[in-house]
């Protein structure tokens, strides 16, 4: 029996409100591997938003491929993996960061994100990043029984 998703169920999964962690080709090194807070729709595109001078953005100006994988944390197990062409772009506060925010810190907490981190609307030093899901890699245990 294969612990494979379907394609629903992995587009599914994906869309839930999940910790997702990007892996990011460095040379001379392992790669890049870092938490972010993503977006997804089935059918779309995994966009997250970052500092446009971070260690991500700087890697991103040279790697053509990223890969994003999101897991549940208790048992059973499951995950989704995917990876893709990654391309920046400008954010719209409204959309990547306010409702990102709202998403996985709630109404009040990310409030108070949003004040700490890009008071009055600020995006100026943040970039979207788009990721083509193009390879697609997913287990759920609970299919074992």
């Amino acid at each position: 029996m294969s612990l494979a998703m379907t394609k629903e169920a992995r587009e599914g999964f994906l869309a839930a409100t999940r910790i997702g962690i990007v892996s990011i080709e460095e040379a001379g090194r392992g790669p890049l591997t870092v938490p972010v807070w993503y977006h997804y729709q089935p059918g779309g595109e995994v966009r997250f938003a970052t500092g446009r001078s971070s260690r991500k953005a700087a890697l991103l100006a040279t790697a053509s491929r990223i890969s994003v994988c999101v897991q549940t944390e208790t048992a059973p197990y499951s995950y989704v993996s995917v990876e893709g062409p990654a391309t920046m772009g400008a954010v719209d506060y409204e959309r990547d960061i306010r409702e990102m925010a709202v998403r996985y810190l709630g109404a009040e907490m990310g409030a108070a994100y949003l004040a700490m981190q890009h008071p009055g609307g600020n995006v100026d030093d943040t970039i979207l990043v788009v990721v083509k899901p193009e390879r697609w890699w997913s287990v759920d245990y609970s299919k074992m029984g």
